[in-house]
């Protein structure tokens, strides 16, 4: 019974800790959307650009953010390859009240770029943790 149950301790550890993705909170794994993005500066805590939200997006999931239609939205990074067509950033507006900045992924296609903040972007390998819930 001790050695059936120290395997499967064992076992339950190894699929935990060797997950190929990220755990979130919820015990979800949270999979990479791409391995490659492009931002500001070598952090990505610089925005690339403003826009507004041409239409309302709801996220599948804790690494989207939901956003509203209208409302600035500042894009930190933008992914490449696979994931390409999303976009990783925050949202301003007084739809939410007194709710902090979520950075967050949303189709690039539901905003409308009007300033952009760098010149030049710096391609950087995606980590586990830009898509950590």
């Amino acid at each position: 019974m001790q050695i059936g149950m120290s395997l499967t301790a064992s076992a339950f550890c190894v699929i935990v800790f060797c997950a190929g993705g990220v755990l979130s909170t919820r015990g979800e794994v949270m999979h990479k959307l791409a391995d490659r993005k492009l931002c500001a500066d070598e952090e990505c805590s610089h925005p690339i650009s403003m826009g507004r939200a041409l239409a309302d997006y709801t996220g599948p999931d804790c690494r989207f953010i939901n956003i509203r239609q209208g409302q600035i939205v500042y894009v930190y990074g933008k992914l490449k390859g696979k994931g390409c067509n999303f976009w990783q950033g925050t949202v301003q507006g007084d739809y939410f009240g007194e709710q902090s900045a979520v950075l967050g992924f949303f189709p690039k296609s539901i905003v409308r770029e009007s300033q952009h903040l760098a010149t030049e972007l710096v391609e950087m390998p995606t980590v586990d943790w830009d898509f950590y819930c």
